[in-house]
C-alpha cells in the first residue's frame, strides 16, 4: 500500500545535504512550509540555495535560516520585509539572484515540466537580461530564461492523503503548485490528511504523482503585515 505520509518534519527533510538546491513555495508568509524549514533548522545544513518569491521575515520563514547563515544563495522576487536579507547581501555575504515574479514562477513550471527553457519579454533591456541570449520574435524582443530544477521542493497544502494528493486553499495557491513540480524529490506539509478518494479529482491541485513526502503538521500562519480599518 502507497503511504507517502512520515511522523515528522524532521523526517521529512532527513536527506537534505549541504549545498542542496531547494524550491519553497509560498507568498510572503502565505503558505510557506513554515515546520519544514524550522527543521532544516535543527538540522543544520548549510550552503544551500533557496528558490522561493521571498525570503520570509526576520524572524519567520526562510528568514530563520538566513539568521544562521544556512542560505548562499537565494533566487527571488521580492526580499523588502526582510532586514538580515539586506545586511547579508550588501556586505557580500549572501548570493542574490533577482527574477521578475512571472518569470520565476513560470521557470519552476518549465522545469517541473521538462522544458529546460523559455523565451520572455520579461527583462529585456534590463540588468535582468544581461548575460542572456535574446532573440526577436514577431518584431518583439525575448530574453531566454532556464527552468529551475532542484534538489528538493518544500510547499505546504491545506489538504493532502497518503498518496501525496493535495490541495491549496485561497491564497495559499501561490508558489506552491509550480515549486511541487520543481523538485526532484517533494515534501508537503499538510494541515489536514484526508482518506484516499476524500478529495474531488477536479480539485486536486498537485497530484500524488509528483509528491514523495507528506508530513501533517499545526502551522502558525504569521501575518506578514496587518493591516486594519479604524471604526
Amino acid at each position: 500500500m502507497i503511504n507517502k505520509v512520515v511522523a515528522s518534519a524532521e523526517e521529512a527533510v532527513r536527506d537534505v545535504q549541504n549545498g542542496a538546491t531547494l524550491v519553497v513555495g509560498g507568498f510572503g508568509l502565505c503558505g510557506i512550509p513554515e515546520n519544514l524549514i524550522n527543521a532544516l533548522v535543527k538540522l543544520g545544513v548549510k550552503n544551500l540555495t533557496c528558490v522561493s518569491n521571498n525570503a520570509g521575515v526576520d524572524d519567520w520563514g526562510l528568514g530563520l535560516l538566513l539568521q544562521t547563515k544556512q542560505i548562499r544563495k537565494m533566487v527571488s522576487s521580492y526580499v523588502g520585509e526582510n532586514a538580515e536579507f539586506e545586511r547579508q547581501f550588501l556586505a557580500g555575504e549572501l548570493e542574490v539572484e533577482f527574477a521578475p515574479q512571472g518569470t520565476l514562477a513560470e521557470r519552476m513550471r518549465a522545469g517541473g515540466a521538462g522544458i529546460p527553457a523559455f523565451f520572455t519579454p520579461a527583462g529585456y533591456g534590463t540588468i535582468v537580461g544581461e548575460s542572456k541570449e535574446s532573440r526577436e520574435f514577431d518584431g518583439r524582443m525575448y530574453v531566454m530564461e532556464r527552468g529551475i530544477v532542484g534538489d528538493f521542493s518544500l510547499v505546504a497544502a491545506w489538504k493532502g492523503d497518503r498518496l501525496g494528493n493535495l490541495v491549496y486553499r485561497k491564497a495559499a495557491r501561490n508558489f506552491n503548485p509550480m515549486a511541487a513540480t520543481a523538485g526532484r524529490i517533494c515534501v508537503a506539509e499538510v494541515e489536514q490528511l484526508v482518506k484516499v478518494g476524500t478529495l474531488d479529482p477536479d480539485c486536486v491541485h498537485t497530484p500524488g504523482i509528483f509528491v514523495h513526502r507528506v508530513v501533517v503538521a499545526p502551522r502558525e500562519k504569521r501575518i506578514e503585515q496587518r493591516t486594519v480599518r479604524k471604526k
